[in-house]
């Protein structure tokens, strides 16, 4: 690897959420930095309040960052903070980057994008087109993930605990998803994701053997939920795949260049002590 040389010319990114400790990004992004020899770093900010986030944005405004990726709770915000935004995150309403350039604020959503290159990796026998996908949860990282499902051709349905929310949510989405609740909802259902951040209470065993598992939730890659749907005999989809799926467009888009051909999948599971195959321990 290359060794990174921190100069007044230095690139300041980062991850900002509440909380934000357990992030790994910043474990990717510097990892690329060092294989890359980039003058960057990568950092995580905790705002305590939305009030402290807009301080945040102030300060990238006036140049001292280059951008930021944005996690919970802080994603609707981001986009309404922004001046332009990507057409991505204008249809979810959230963004997961901002990036500052000569004051102006852009808002990005690779949310979307990282959950797609996931599916192509570790299912792809599964078509998309046409298909019904189950979307469990109606948060930030929801609207993202429905609104490309929804773009690549899914019909996608929301089930959330609150039925208002996952109504709202759909009505933000223009009608390209529906809302559903109770068995019936995953019934037909290709692709159930998991939005939320905690265990669902679905029955996995109950469902049809050529679903589709995944769980958005990274730590431990291999949650209970998938272990649930492992054990059902699903094929599985985890949180990290999707992470790392989001993570290459969030450097490029921050520091201004591609990331390194260095795959960050190993470091991270060393990092979270997790075997190199991603199975439970």
């Amino acid at each position: 690897m290359s060794r990174t040389r921190i100069t007044g010319a230095v690139k300041v990114g980062g991850i900002v959420g509440n909380p934000v400790a357990h992030s790994l990004s910043p474990v990717i992004h510097n990892a690329w930095i060092e294989a890359a020899g980039l003058d960057a770093a990568y950092v995580a900010f905790a705002p305590k309040d939305p009030a402290a986030f807009d301080t945040l944005v102030a300060a990238g405004r006036v140049g001292l960052l280059s951008g930021v990726n944005v996690t919970a709770p802080f994603k609707e915000q981001a986009f309404a903070l922004a001046d332009t935004a990507s057409e991505t995150a204008r249809d979810s309403g959230s963004a997961n980057i901002l990036v500052f350039r000569d004051g102006q604020v852009f808002a990005d959503s690779t949310d979307g994008l990282g959950l797609l290159r996931a599916l192509k990796q570790q299912a792809p026998n599964l078509s998309l087109a046409g298909s019904r996908v189950v979307m469990l949860g109606a948060g930030g990282a929801a609207r993202a993930a429905a609104a490309t499902l929804a773009g690549a051709g899914a019909q996608v349905r929301i089930v959330n605990r609150t039925r208002d929310r996952a109504e709202a949510l759909a009505a933000d989405l223009g009608g390209l998803v529906s809302v559903g609740e109770g068995p019936s909802a995953f019934e037909g259902a290709a692709l159930i994701v998991n939005a939320l951040s905690v265990r669902p209470e679905v029955d996995l065993a109950a469902l049809d053997p050529s679903i589709t598992v995944m769980d958005m939730t990274y730590k431990p890659v291999v949650t209970p939920f998938l272990q649930a749907a492992r054990a059902a005999g699903l094929v599985t989809v985890d949180g990290l795949a999707m992470l790392i799926g989001q993570a290459g467009p969030s450097f490029e888009a921050i520091f201004g260049t591609p990331p390194p051909d260095l795959d960050p999948r190993p470091i991270l599971l060393a990092h979270l002590g997790e075997p190199s195959t991603g199975e439970p321990l």
